[in-house]
């Protein structure tokens, strides 16, 4: 049996164990200590990384009332090893997961859900919950979690005894009956948990909620706490400044000139496509009837451009009528269409030619050519029916 001394105390960043055993393991090393400050994997939080001697602590895992560690090189047992904690890992998710907590107590008191799913990952954390929120809801929800921050209340770690237990209102997700330890944040918050955590919520700094999605009949919170909300804060802030500044206009008024940005954007877009049709009208003005076959290099033409140009001189030719969008280095669009070939039956010889890929009807194919402009004018001026 391993003493946990995490459970003792969360801020212990060094201390020295008697080394119990060691095995040698695919990964690297198990050892056994007769005691630890690193907090194994569990509930939702990676396990604590650092250093056991000169080894160091990759994963940590709980084998029955036994903390196993794996190491990066072989112990010598029954020696007294110095181990260190990465504490700013650590600590970075002590205010993420006391954040946690604050935002399922208040989540479970105000609307009834529950936390069914908590993650906490290197960057973010992810709180899935029973049921959904309202935007409003959402923001009164992270306002509520930071007004518990600012009260900087204790957080108190017990192990209540059994019979007052059974009389405690605390969330759970497990059936526990003994040895329970309970985090709780007066007034806001109370829970079975292993894992360490802050002693004030005030060192918790910040709690954001960054999106909320809807999943599996409630919602997944992505959530950051303390060091990453002020990260994430500072670069949000950057980046609206950049956008800021590349509009020439005040942070505050970003997103109306990102407004206007669009609408000039999509008033240009309609410009250019004019342009472009009436480009294509005057190149398909020039087109002379042929027993042969025609092809046309459409510049910026798409899908609809293609089809509508080949409409345009299909009955002006007795073979095929392509049209083609695009450069012999990107590859190009294309559409051909017939009133004397089986386009569909010749669909496979045609594109194998243009070195591309597609189908259609009888009367038109379309499809992608990675073939050069040259070679594809070349097939178009030797095709026969």
């Amino acid at each position: 049996m391993t003493t946990l001394l995490y459970n003792q105390s969360s801020y212990l960043r060094e201390f020295t164990a008697v080394v119990l055993t060691c095995e040698a393991a695919e990964e690297g090393y198990h050892v056994t200590l007769d005691r630890t400050a690193f907090f194994p994997e569990g509930g939702g939080q990676a396990a604590d990384t650092g250093t056991l001697g000169s080894a160091f602590v990759t994963d940590v895992r709980m084998q029955g009332d036994t903390v196993v560690h794996t190491v990066t090189e072989s112990v010598q047992p029954g020696s007294i090893v110095t181990c260190s904690i990465d504490w700013d890992i650590r600590y970075d998710r002590m205010q993420n997961h006391t954040g946690e907590h604050l935002l399922s107590g208040i989540l479970h008191a105000l609307y009834g859900y529950d936390n069914v799913g908590f993650h906490l990952g290197d960057s973010f954390m992810t709180l899935d919950t029973s049921g959904e929120l309202t935007a409003d809801q959402l923001a009164d929800l992270e306002r509520r979690a930071n007004e518990a921050v600012y009260a900087n209340v204790p957080v108190e770690i017990t192990y209540p005894d059994p019979i007052y237990l059974s009389s405690m209102e605390y969330r759970a997700k497990l059936e526990l009956t003994e040895n329970v330890r309970i985090v709780t944040i007066p007034g806001w918050d109370a829970c079975a948990c292993c894992a360490p955590h802050v002693a004030r919520t005030g060192e918790i700094g910040m709690i954001r909620i960054l999106s909320a999605v809807r999943w599996k009949g409630g919602m997944r919170l992505t959530v950051r706490c303390g060091r990453r909300a002020l990260s994430d804060s500072r670069m949000r802030a950057e980046v609206l400044g950049q956008i800021a500044q590349a509009l020439s206009a005040k942070p505050e008024e970003a997103y109306e000139a990102v407004l206007r940005l669009m609408s000039n954007i999509t008033e240009l877009k309609g410009e250019v496509l004019r342009l472009k049709r009436e480009l294509l009208d005057l190149q398909l003005a020039e087109v002379a009837d042929t027993t042969g076959s025609i092809c046309l290099f459409v510049p910026g033409g798409d899908g609809e451009m293609l089809r509508r140009a080949v409409n345009a001189c299909v009955n002006r030719c007795g073979g095929i009528c392509g049209a083609f969008s695009g450069s012999d280095e990107d590859g190009y669009l294309f559409a051909i269409g017939s009133q004397t070939v089986p386009l569909r039956a010749r669909a496979k010889e045609i594109t194998g030619a243009l070195l591309g890929r597609g189908g259609g009807s009888d009367a038109m194919i379309s499809g992608t050519s990675r073939a050069s402009e040259t070679v594809i004018r070349a097939y178009f001026e030797h095709f026969t029916i």
